[in-house]
């Protein structure tokens, strides 16, 4: 076996970052979220006002789980307009000490399989779970062969 040396191409007429590729490329949305980390784990709100959202699917729902530890449940509002998923959370400011006031929100484009009708929301230990079932279409159906 022979090991190949590979060598980046370079382009000294353009720049890299006029492609949107490059060794460097992404380093600065890296350091934005290492740096919101770090604001969440000291207390302090993030500036951006957005919060962590995962998006994951199963046969026949399509799941969104945000994390928004320390709000209340009546603070946090979750509709679905034109195939977008808003969640938004507000907290008002109990003393000048204790807590700030915050305000965040996150739009999310659905998939066109999802319906949005039977759209349920959970809220437990400051985790808000999205269920939205899939269009029945989209949910995969077992055919059964007759061998002849």
């Amino acid at each position: 076996m022979r090991y190949i040396r590979y060598n980046y191409p370079t382009r000294r007429s353009v720049p890299a970052a006029a492609f949107g590729r490059g060794a460097w490329n992404g380093l600065e949305s890296e350091f934005d979220r290492l740096f919101n980390a770090a604001f969440a784990s000291s207390g302090v709100t993030a500036p951006t006002g957005r919060f962590p959202v995962d998006v994951y699917q199963d046969d026949n729902n399509v799941y969104v789980r945000a994390e928004l530890p320390g709000f209340k449940r009546d603070a946090i509002n979750v509709e679905v307009v034109d195939g977008y998923l808003t969640i938004e959370a507000k907290r008002e400011a109990e003393s000048e000490k204790a807590q700030r006031a915050a305000k965040f929100n996150r739009s999310i484009a659905l998939p066109d399989d999802v319906k949005s009708d039977g759209v349920t929301a959970a809220y437990s230990d400051g985790v808000l779970t999205v269920t939205l079932p899939k269009k029945e279409e989209a949910k995969p159906r077992k055919i059964t062969v007759e061998v002849k």
